[in-house]
């Protein structure tokens, strides 16, 4: 590999290099400990350097140097791995090069000459992924190592390395950590001992920062049950956010089948770079979950600015996030001020004082913004202008589902405030954000603008906006479809708070119906799930239909993600979370129930209904306020605030039942003093008897107000880390149970242990996921349904499926396994999908376990008279306890029974045996034949005979080697050792001839040394640990 020249001053510093052959311009050396003399001492030191210094002298064992006359300075210009290798660069050298520094006078023009050569070289021959690299020459000296370490597959897209220290037990192993696009691998070399670390991300379980006190701070890695710990990182924190965006990355990738259609930089796993791909990604995300933004938008451009805030009369420091429609602010000074201001509502931008780099953003309802001590103001300033539009917000008008009473006096105070705060602070899409709106919404919400706040702090008013009509489309689409989810929702539509008037008529539920059909056809991949009916149904009461259309659709694909799908991994995720949330807070809890599954069963519907399903809707309607404008931190807080006010009778109660009733009795009891409902649309409570009388009520405003002072410091930076760190977690929890559920099934079908069985699903799921990770679109990841039943999960397709059954199988050498392999797969496909289960590759394997009651042994030629029909019958017996009988198996004709002996003889390829067993199938050959031939001539009439030859006799001369045909079925000893070469055009046509599979077998029973071979025993054990080993290997030779 051609280097960027670095300047060298001791050739031989500490005499590591050795000189093999040199000319007054290059000079060619070889590391000592490589090669000839390579081991002792000098190799171990060498080689340790090597893997902890991070050099030129590191990467490969050769190199060439480029030097000039009367000078000590040399210029280290090319590396190779091999002798070869570095031999062609050498020799390249002397018919480019050599020829052409003759002609320069000065030392100095040959040298820069040299240089310029050298990087012209590399240039063409880069890799655009190194390119793009922030070093791209100690990329490419990286990933050399990094290929030649692992061996893994060419396509693997190395991502970033590291230095760091692996510990094994207590002892520290320094190397290099190399994160690619499916694999975390850590390599280190110490004095002849070899570390060699490789885990696929989809097998991670976790991911997190630890700390303890022999390691300060370290990355945990729980991956196959086994822990491993990373330190001594130079940047920490942002080797644990590239490893945390890749295990995401991956289990996107392979368990959602996200095929990131709207970031085309990480639609091909081939191009991955931790710059351009993994930090641009997570500066995405992070901008539109804060800012509440449609998934098409993407950060652009950043400036820090200063704004002037009107209210507070003084400039409050923060950032510019400019996106393709919208401009966004947020504080840095602690006043948690933020403001959206979306392009269609930009009118004009105004430069009014150079000298202080301020410009003015005027918006529609004649206000204005004004930055200040931008440092590119004029660039910001004609990309605004180049976005603006003119196409106005829609405008909220209040939902007609719910009718009030004369307002009480507290509600109209609340209006008044709220008049306040948007008079003060502006109203609509870009409206100031800052601590007193929170402060208001922790209060409540009047009911009159609960609807347009919604729409406003879920970010669904800028969906709608961008989206005219779409609605009305999905509408018109999904009338009249029928689909599992059309049925589903039919069954749910009367379920949805049926002691509501506004779902008492047909006009309600003709609404709901819409909405929850609409969304249903919009996005497949969720359909609908139960509890969608309950937020949607909350949603009409206080939104227009179109508007609780985006509203659904902000919760179950921006702010609930992956909740309502067939396994709710999301709200299992936010669960985890939950969990941990109350042994960081409410530890004299935990320390009574050490077990906190049960919270994670009550509090599921809490998280999927936003605690609608178990608190009065007069009451939850103020949590959904709460959860639009901080998102899932406002239902945690919530759930905490809940568990601390029942602690005394959490940690009195004597099992979950008990702990259940004292929680149902709570929320039974949360009012609402303010809701101006009128009775007939409040909820009745579920416990109102005498004993339930006797508990006091609780209001739900200040049951908020307190969650929001005990744990509202919760950043929800450290919720999103939270989820990303017990995703793993879930998902392979949820995996394992999948294995779990699958050995259940397949064990009572098959003889392999358990121990076997789970290596085996292992083997299985990995080359499941071979097949996906070096393409988006894999036809077999596009198969993959968790909500198919547990064996249909995961499945291989015919190239996947011979890559590991050649790995298990003894046969793999033969010649003609592609043949045979095709030919076990079709037996296996019983359904012709193409695609065979994990049940079905184990019959393939089961026959090679030994079972006492299958045949084991066979009868001895020369040893009396044999009974072949005792053998034949012991078979029909294991045959019909599966249902079968010989007779269902098809007679084979000419054709098939000439491929059936090609087969036997490619099994036997680099047998021991290999020529006895040639022989065998020569005698079981011609015996088959010349029985065929009596019995046609024992069914035919007597007719004077034509010719002294049967046709089967002459194919069976065209077919055996010279002179084998005309001897008798005991073939002689000097039968050359080559297989029947039978070919159907051999055989005249007008001769039909078959065989039954009793013939068959009798005739391969009476063969010892065949029926050795097939009753070998197989060390099953040896061949699954081949297989782990050498699974992606076989990849790589594909």
């Amino acid at each position: 590999m051609w280097l960027k020249p670095e300047e060298i001053l001791l050739k031989n510093a500490f005499k590591l290099w050795v000189t093999e052959k040199g000319n007054d311009y290059f000079v060619l050396q070889r590391r000592r400990g490589y090669g000839e003399g390579g081991g002792g001492l000098t190799g171990l030191l060498v080689g340790t350097l090597d893997t902890m210094l991070d050099s030129t002298s590191k990467v490969a064992p050769f190199r060439i140097l480029h030097q000039t006359p009367d000078s000590q300075v040399y210029w280290s210009i090319a590396c190779g791995g091999t002798k070869e290798e570095i031999s062609q660069h050498w020799e390249w050298l002397e018919k480019n090069i050599m020829r052409t520094l003759s002609v320069f006078d000065s030392s100095d023009d040959i040298t820069s000459f040299v240089q310029g050569k050298i990087r012209g070289l590399i240039a063409e021959e880069g890799k655009v992924s190194c390119v793009q690299e922030d070093d791209p020459e100690k990329f490419r000296e990286a990933l050399l190592r990094f290929e030649k370490w692992f061996d893994l597959p060419q396509k693997e897209k190395l991502v970033t390395y590291y230095s760091c220290s692996y510990w094994r037990g207590r002892v520290p192993c320094q190397g290099w950590l190399y994160l690619s696009t499916n694999f975390l691998s850590f390599y280190s070399y110490l004095l002849g001992s070899e570390v060699k670390l490789v885990i696929s991300w989809n097998e991670i379980w976790r991911l997190e920062k630890t700390s303890n006190v022999i390691l300060t701070e370290s990355i945990h890695v729980l991956a196959n049950g086994e822990d491993h710990f990373f330190s001594m990182f130079l940047h920490l924190n942002e080797t644990f956010l590239i490893m945390e965006q890749l295990a995401d990355y991956s289990i996107k990738r392979l368990f959602d089948k996200e095929t990131f259609q709207e970031e085309p930089s990480l639609s091909d796993p081939l191009q991955i770079t931790k710059r351009y791909c993994l930090e641009t990604h997570a500066r995405n995300e992070q901008f539109r979950a804060f800012f509440r933004l449609p998934k098409e938008e993407n950060l652009l451009e950043v400036y820090e600015s200063f704004l002037w805030v009107p209210f507070s009369h003084f400039n409050t420091l923060g950032k510019i996030c400019l996106s393709e429609s919208y401009l966004c602010f947020a504080s840095q000074d602690g006043s948690q001020c933020h403001v959206i201001i979306p392009m269609r509502e930009v009118i004009g931008v105004e430069k009014p004082d150079r000298s202080s780099r301020a410009l003015i953003v005027c918006v529609r309802g004649k206000r204005a913004l004004r930055f200040s001590e931008v440092r590119d103001f004029e660039r910001l300033a004609n990309a605004i202008r180049r976005r603006c539009g003119m196409t106005a917000s829609p405008q909220h008008s209040a939902s007609t589902e719910v009718t009030y009473c004369a307002l009480p006096l507290k509600e109209k105070m609340k209006e008044q405030s709220w008049n306040i705060h948007f008079s003060e602070y502006g109203r609509g899409t870009s409206m100031f954000c800052t601590k007193k709106t929170r402060d208001l919404i922790v209060r409540g919400v009047p009911e009159a603008l609960r609807g347009e706040l919604w729409m406003l702090f879920s970010g669904a008013v800028n969906d709608m906006a961008t989206n005219p009509g779409y609605y009305s489309e999905l509408v018109d689409q999904s009338l009249g479809t029928s689909t599992l989810a059309t049925d589903e929702i039919e069954r749910d539509l009367h379920r949805s708070l049926p002691e509501h008037p506004a779902f008492q008529s047909d006009t309600g539920i003709s609404a709901l119906r819409r909405v929850l059909t609409a969304y249903a056809y919009r996005n497949p991949k969720i359909g609908y799930c139960q509890a969608m009916n309950i937020l949607t149904s909350v949603l009409l009461l206080y939104a227009k239909e179109e508007e609780a259309f985006w509203l659904l659709v902000a919760v179950c694909e921006r702010m609930l993600p992956d909740y309502f799908n067939r396994r709710i991994i999301g709200a299992l995720v936010d669960q985890a979370v939950f969990e941990e949330l109350i042994r960081m807070h409410l530890t004299q809890l935990t320390e009574h129930m050490t077990d906190l599954t049960f919270f994670s069963s009550v509090s599921l519907s809490w998280f999927l209904t936003l605690f609608i399903s178990v608190l009065p809707i007069e009451s939850a309607v103020n949590v959904v306020d709460c959860f639009f404008y901080d998102g899932i931190k406002a239902i945690l807080q919530l759930g905490l605030a809940v568990l601390d006010y029942n602690m005394e009778g959490l940690i009195s109660s004597h099992d979950d039942a008990e702990a259940v009733t004292i929680l149902n009795k709570f929320f039974d009891n949360v009012t609402n003093k303010d809701s101006p409902l009128p009775q007939t649309v409040q909820q009745n409570s579920v416990g109102n008897n005498d004993k339930a009388s006797s508990i006091s009520k609780v209001d739900i405003s200040d049951l908020i107000k307190e969650a929001y002072e005990k744990y509202g410091d919760m950043k929800s930076e450290e919720v999103e880390s939270m989820r990303k760190r017990n995703k793993l977690y879930v998902i392979q929890t949820l995996e394992d149970t999948t294995k779990q559920n699958v050995l259940r099934v397949v064990s009572q079908e098959v003889k392999f242990s358990a121990s076997q069985l789970d290596e085996l699903y292992v083997l299985f799921k990995r080359q499941h996921f071979l097949s996906c990770y070096w393409m988006m679109n894999s036809p077999v990841l596009l198969h993959h349904d968790p909500s198919l039943a547990y064996l249909e999960q995961y499945q291989l397709g015919f190239h996947q499926f011979s890559l590991l059954f050649s790995l298990l199988e003894p046969w793999s050498l033969c010649s003609g396994k592609d043949a045979l392999f095709l030919w076990a797969f079709r037996l296996l496909d019983e359904n012709q999908d193409g695609l065979i289960n994990f049940k079905e590759f184990c019959c393939a394997l089961v026959s090679d376990l030994p079972e006492d009651d299958v045949i084991r042994k066979s009868p001895e030629r020369g040893r009396g008279k044999v009974d072949l029909q005792a053998y034949l019958k012991q078979w029909q017996d294991e045959i019909l306890k599966k249902e079968e009988s010989i007779k269902d198996l098809p007679r084979i004709n000419q054709a098939q029974f000439i491929q059936f002996s090609k087969t036997l003889y490619n099994l036997f390829h680099s047998d021991p045996e290999e020529e006895s067993l040639y022989r065998a199938v020569a005698r079981v050959t011609s015996l088959l034949l010349r029985m065929e031939e009596v019995g046609r001539r024992l069914q035919e009439p007597t007719s004077p005979q034509k010719s002294s030859t049967s046709p089967i006799q002459a194919a069976l001369e065209g077919a055996l080697p010279d002179g084998e045909a005309s001897s008798t079925p005991e073939i002689s000893s000097d039968t050359p050792n080559t297989p029947i070469t039978l070919e159907a055009g051999s055989i005249p046509q007008e001769v039909e001839w078959s065989f039954a599979f009793e013939q068959i077998l009798a005739s391969l029973l009476n063969e010892p040394v065949l029926v050795r071979f097939f009753e070998r025993p197989v060390d099953i054990q040896a061949r699954l640990d081949h297989a782990k080993s050498a699974q992606l290997k076989a990849k790589t030779n594909k």
